[in-house]
């Protein structure tokens, strides 16, 4: 049986007090967000700079506020996916780390939900003004789909299928 750490503070199944959890799940968690923070990046300026492009004028009014609800979905994906950075910044040095993960974690689990809202209005703007077929709408729940069983339902099923009880 495992003994508790000499400094009293409880440790888990890596043999880590809290501290040293909470210094590894913020560095897992950064690396996580820097590569969710380039993907939305990258989409989100392309989105800015549609609207200067002649085939703006083109577009009809749906389209147009399918465009301004996807420039907006993006720039919130954006806040909630650097939102860590800044909170850690903000609380560095002052002993609350394991609460700074947990809310890192909750803007960036909420900054994933607005990638993919971003994601889905982006692909049925594009493939409403490349194809006016009835097929649009069906290709981009296909897509949602996909991306809702590889973000989200296979990480949710390897979670409840492999964490030890």
């Amino acid at each position: 049986m495992r003994q508790p750490a000499e400094d009293g503070a409880r440790r888990r199944g890596r043999n880590e007090t809290e501290e040293e959890r909470a210094d590894r799940m913020w560095q897992e968690l950064i690396q996580e967000v820097r590569v969710a923070q380039m993907g939305v990046q990258i989409l989100f300026g392309f989105l800015l700079t549609v609207v200067f492009t002649p085939k703006y004028d083109d577009l009809t009014d749906t389209d147009r506020t399918i465009y301004i609800v996807t420039v907006v979905l993006g720039a919130c994906a954006t806040g909630a996916l650097i939102g860590p950075v800044s909170l850690h910044r903000l609380v560095a040095g002052r002993r609350v780390k394991a609460q700074a993960v947990r809310w890192a974690s909750r803007l960036t689990l909420l900054g994933l939900v607005l990638l993919l809202a971003t994601m889905a209005a982006s692909l049925l703007l594009i493939m409403r003004v490349a194809t006016h077929d009835g097929f649009v709408p069906w290709l981009v729940t296909a897509v949602v789909l996909w991306y809702l069983l590889c973000w989200f339902g296979i990480p949710l099923w390897t979670r409840r299928r492999h964490t030890s009880r």
